[in-house]
């Protein structure tokens, strides 16, 4: 008997109403996981996950290569006001503490090193990675790429992003039509602008050196409606990390 994950990103088409975010947890057995597959094989975007327990006997985990080891954030199970939150509204994590770190890894002829260092709160992308119940903790084993950034402060306005990440305060989404009608929450469309907070440093070249992105602080961009991570700040304002190349024109 495995413990096994099913997330779906996004789950549409004729006839079936559109999920969005929807999570799925269940004890399975492996011999029946082939007819679940094959009835969901049709379905774009459907990521399974199983959680891998490493025994007690075992009293570290090194990752490899470009690879880091994180210890996930607890779920909340209260409000800021002590109220108890039910399963289906306790936000997933998608942050955690940095607790080892590979050797590093070639790029092209030269070595590079892991650039976060344990002890590091940070954010990483959904639904990447391997997950390991170790040491009595929910860790992740992903790459380092995964990583979308160092979080210095509880809010995700202070991220630092990693490699070729942007972080983008998302506008807020228009109130009234052109005709100055109201618009409902649920007729609000996402927003697609935003303004740049900080940048990554730039991806690796085939030598090993920083490629400057093309985009500064301050700018105000157009980016790909469904690309990136989004976060609620502290404020309650809306932030989305994504990577540079998912953002398709600057506005001025």
């Amino acid at each position: 008997m495995v413990t096994t994950q099913m997330a779906v990103s996004s789950i549409s088409g004729k006839g079936f109403v559109s999920f969005e975010g929807l999570r799925f947890t269940s004890n399975v057995k492996i011999a029946s996981f082939g007819t679940l597959k094959q009835n969901l094989r049709f379905f774009h975007g459907v990521v399974v996950k199983a959680a891998t327990v490493v025994a007690s006997k075992y009293t570290s985990v090194k990752p490899l290569s470009d690879r880091v080891l994180v210890k996930i954030k607890t779920v909340e199970e209260k409000t800021v006001g002590g109220i108890l939150l039910p399963t289906t509204t306790q936000s997933n994590p998608q942050g955690g503490e940095v607790v080892a770190v590979g050797e590093g890894c070639l790029v092209g002829k030269s070595k590079v090193e892991i650039s976060v260092k344990t002890g590091t709160q940070v954010l990483y992308s959904k639904y990447v990675g391997t997950e390991v119940q170790f040491d009595g903790s929910k860790h992740l084993i992903l790459k380092e790429d995964d990583i979308v950034g160092i979080l210095e402060t509880e809010d995700v306005k202070d991220l630092q992003p990693l490699n070729d990440r942007v972080l983008i305060k998302v506008a807020e989404a228009e109130e009234k039509t052109a005709g100055g009608l109201l618009l409902s929450e649920s007729s609000k469309e996402k927003p697609s602008i935003g303004t740049v907070l900080a940048v990554g440093p730039g991806p690796l070249d085939e030598e090993g050196n920083r490629t400057l992105l093309s985009v500064s602080p301050g700018n105000t961009v157009l980016y790909s409606k469904y690309a990136g991570n989004d976060f609620k700040g502290v404020d309650g304002s809306d932030y989305i990390t994504l990577r540079a190349s998912d953002i398709m024109a600057v506005l001025s």
